[in-house]
């Protein structure tokens, strides 16, 4: 471990090199310069009367949003002698899994690529250049022949994968014992139990005013709701980061909600940010890539049948496809565990300075994936915003959910959170679908995947993604596919299978998740 005052002064080293390559930094220089001219400003104390005129135009809180981002996003520090991939994943056997997981997802890819005689990106043809500027926004009246087409890999296959995990070091005999966990997952990394949950969401205690319970329309708005509106519209006139993710801890209102997560996310959509998108924008018009064809048919496998996201079709195609060709996004890999594909230029086979990432981005979309972007078209509907939000919630948030880590936001650890929670609160639940073949996570782990993306209804689905903004935490999809459980004991407690297990919690979106939250959280008797 690092001794927290080394830690600090590696956290500010990093922070401010990461800053000095950016655009705000340019432009505070700028606006030093500027300030050189006005007339409060003396050259006796220069940088007193410099950093003076900073914070009253604004420019210091800019500042400070762009520090609480950085803090947010990158992890702590690794101890110096660490080597680099620690800070990537620090147990090795969770890094060469990951590593396998990834060549199986290349080879099926490759595979596809040689089946169908297709190049893995080529230019397009002028003509084809611009069919596809004209009908831009309006790609989803196109019917491209996708049948020969598959997702790389699904849900149930990465879940297949996290079963077989094992930690080498751990004696763990096949023979079953107390010792065993009952559950799919294998590995005994650490992960919390209800009084240390209840702790770290205190905020959503039963005594505390929350949008989601105390909105509804048999609460008056005078007891809660207006002053937590009146709250919100003046952490946006702060334009603070920090007080705007403790405020969303108790929900956003609808109305402030697209600008509340713009400001947490340290968004701000500036000249510079449109003109990336356009650029993004012109790469996939003069290139086809083969994961575009993934893209297409994970739209319309998913958001096109789903009955709210369908209307969504052609932003989610905008955005995705601009994705795949975004290098910025590589940048996350160096906290992610996972490692970016390469591929080789045509005909330059092994020789390693002739090796690309692909797709650019470093992202193979998986069956689903066009789920994470579908319930930001609801708030945001200039595309540039909207991908900006999208990229910034990937690189924070959705990764996890899709490599194989010790994080306690990574997938693994949820599942482990999940079965763990249920275990321990709803013991004879969890022993009878396991004795029918039933286990829970088989059921759950989809809903975790995708976020609860196209399982819950909308609204409910936004309330559940302000308290993962406000926690800067995933652990809220555990609990609350634990609660989802909880609620539906005793239905599933009659059924003798999985497929009739699967009934029973097929559909969710009547549910709401802020009574489901609280009651597994603070009203269930531990």
């Amino acid at each position: 471990m690092v001794d927290p005052e080394s830690g600090l002064s590696l956290t500010i080293a990093r922070i401010v090199q990461r800053l000095q390559g950016s655009s705000l930094h340019s432009q505070l220089e700028r606006q030093a310069r500027v300030s050189l001219h006005k007339p409060e400003i003396k050259l006796e104390s220069l940088k007193e009367d410099i950093k003076d005129f900073l914070k009253t135009s604004g420019w210091e809180k800019k500042l400070q949003n762009a520090v609480y981002s950085e803090l947010n996003v990158f992890p702590s520090p690794c101890h110096p002698a660490a080597p680099p991939e620690h800070m990537k994943e620090p147990l090795a056997y969770m890094r060469k899994a990951q590593g396998s997981w990834e060549k199986r997802i290349l080879k099926s890819l490759n595979s596809m690529c040689t089946e169908l005689s297709i190049p893995l990106a080529q230019k397009r043809p002028i003509s084809e250049q611009k069919e596809l500027l004209n009908k831009w926004n309006e790609m989803g009246t196109d019917e491209p022949d996708l049948s020969l087409f598959r997702p790389v890999y699904a849900p149930k296959d990465f879940l297949e994968v996290l079963m077989n995990l094992r930690n080498p070091n751990y004696e763990n005999g096949e023979q079953p014992s107390f010792r065993n966990h009952l559950g799919l997952i294998q590995v005994p990394l650490k992960v919390k139990d209800i009084p240390e949950l209840k702790e770290d969401f205190s905020e959503l205690g039963l005594n505390i005013g929350q949008l989601g319970i105390d909105d509804s329309a048999q609460v008056p708005p005078e007891f809660f709701e207006n002053e937590h509106v009146r709250v919100g519209q003046k952490v946006l006139a702060e334009q603070d980061s920090a007080a705007a993710q403790q405020y969303v801890r108790q929900g956003c209102p609808t109305a402030l909600r697209a600008d509340l997560w713009a400001l947490i996310l340290n968004i701000s959509n500036q000249p510079e940010d449109i003109l990336y998108y356009e650029q993004l924008k012109s790469n996939v018009i003069q290139h086809d890539l083969l994961v575009d064809s993934l893209i297409y048919k994970d739209v319309k496998l998913t958001a096109s049948n789903d009955d709210y996201y369908f209307v969504f079709e052609d932003y989610l195609y905008q955005v995705l496809l601009c994705f795949s060709r975004d290098t910025s996004v590589l940048e996350h890999f160096t906290y992610s565990s996972a490692t970016p594909p390469k591929s080789y230029i045509r005909g330059k086979l092994g020789i390693e300075e002739c090796a690309v990432f692909y797709p650019p981005n470093g992202v193979i979309p998986f069956h689903g994936f066009s789920m994470y972007v579908a319930p930001l078209c609801f708030l945001y509907h200039e595309p540039s915003r909207l991908y900006q939000i999208f990229r910034e919630m990937y690189v924070r948030f959705f990764f996890r959910l899709h490599s194989i880590s010790s994080h306690p936001s990574g997938i693994v650890s949820l599942c482990l959170l999940f079965e763990t929670l249920l275990q321990t609160h709803l013991p004879q639940l969890f022993y009878h679908l396991r004795e029918i073949g039933a286990q829970p996570l088989r059921i759950s782990f989809k809903w975790m995947v995708r976020a609860f993306s196209g399982y819950l209804a909308t609204d409910q689905l936004l309330l559940l993604w302000d308290r993962i903004l406000g926690y800067n935490s995933l652990e809220i999809l555990a609990v609350l596919a634990a609660a989802v459980f909880a609620f539906r004991a005793v239905n599933l407690m009659e059924v003798t299978s999985l497929a009739a297990a699967e009934a029973v919690l097929a559909d969710l979106s009547t549910l709401k998740v802020m009574p489901l939250l609280q009651i597994f959280l603070f009203a269930t008797v531990t």
